[in-house]
């Protein structure tokens, strides 16, 4: 794992789950500030710059985090288990959506549908190819199709955030059918 990795890692660590590891606090909407980010940091030995963060961000394909538009302050984009308030404004999904999971995940998910476990929401992609590599993240890859466009119609709300991931509270195994292709 290279140097960026590692400070990305961190940062997730920090933004998305455990801001008290530095001692430092979130807004309700999840912002930190930059520079106490650093200053923090380097108090428990992570060395990061604020031109890091910048170029961190700039270069991230997965878009995790987010930079105030004055430049001072930094939030993840979504993958919060802690709670913050993100803003989103429901929003009608496409008709489908897709989940990639471990084919360990199964047998629950059958049971009880996509649970948004720790985090504040489910996280649900856009395309198959997405999918299938978060579910290889958590072992032989599976994806499932949700019917978002019925869910919505029944009532489910949706948010899509700002790197382009849809998130939901819960998709029920009714809105569940499960893909062949996973690779």
């Amino acid at each position: 794992m290279n140097g960026t990795t590692k400070i990305s890692k961190f940062i997730s660590l920090v933004l998305w789950h455990r801001p008290e590891t530095i001692g430092i606090s979130l807004d309700e909407s999840g912002w930190a500030v930059i520079a106490e980010l650093v200053e923090k940091s380097r108090k428990v030995g992570v060395v990061l710059t604020s031109d890091q963060i910048q170029k961190i961000v700039a270069a991230s394909d997965k878009q995790r985090f987010a930079i105030s538009a004055d430049g001072l302050r930094i939030r993840a984009n979504q993958g919060h288990s802690i709670t913050v308030d993100l803003s989103f404004d429901a929003t009608e999904p496409p008709q489908r959506l897709y989940h990639g999971t471990a084919v360990n995940n199964i047998p629950a998910i059958r049971h009880q549908g996509l649970l948004k476990g720790n985090r504040q929401h489910v996280h649900l992609s856009l395309d198959l190819e997405c999918a299938i590599d978060v579910g290889m993240r958590h072992g032989k890859p599976v994806v499932l199709l949700i019917d978002a466009g019925r869910m919505y119609m029944d009532g489910f709300d949706f948010f899509l955030s700002q790197n382009g991931v849809w998130l939901t509270d819960h998709v029920p195994a009714e809105y569940l059918t499960l893909q062949n292709k996973t690779s």
